[in-house]
């Protein structure tokens, strides 16, 4: 199980929530239809929304991934990676889909290679494991010798004086 950079993480369940959202209670599967064939064709044109979900939501139920090592490791930083990898990694059906991906990679090959990575993510939960950044994980292995953090910090009397110098 792949680690993957925590905001890759947030993002895919941002993603998982959007797709709820949208498909609503009970699911809507028309509306849903309909909104993901205006995204596709939004960015298809070379327009769209410059958003990380939207994005991947427009991606996601029509993309396919040859290459999920590539995915997963481009995952493990957010900011930087290889736009080139993650979109020879994955591949549209011919027609508006296939538009799209070439209209994404041309125009926001950054914002493109996240919205894939985080497509990807949602696609497939059980093949990558979040960073743990909490603190308990950030606290593992320090020894708690941290003397000079605690030393005496009190007051001296010359300091104390100044503030009682009004009581005489």
């Amino acid at each position: 199980m792949s680690k993957v950079h925590h905001e890759f993480a947030y993002q895919a369940r941002e993603l998982a929530g959007q797709i709820e959202g949208i498909l609503g209670d009970p699911p809507d599967q028309k509306n849903y239809k309909k909104m993901l064939d205006t995204l596709m064709a939004e960015y298809a044109s070379g327009s769209g929304i410059e958003d990380l979900n939207m994005m991947a939501f427009a991606l996601v139920d029509v993309i396919e991934f040859h290459d999920p090592k590539a995915v997963l490791k481009d995952a493990e930083d957010f900011e930087y990676g290889d736009p080139a990898r993650v979109f020879g990694a994955a591949t549209c059906p011919d027609g508006t889909p296939a538009k799209m991906l070439e209209a994404i990679e041309e125009n926001y090959p950054d914002l493109g290679r996240q919205a894939i990575i985080t497509a990807f993510l949602h696609k497939h939960p059980r093949m990558w494991d979040e960073d743990d950044t909490s603190l308990d994980q950030l606290a593992e292995g320090d020894e708690g010798d941290d003397e000079d953090e605690y030393r005496d910090e009190s007051a001296s009397d010359d300091f104390a004086q100044i503030f009682d110098q009004g009581e005489e």
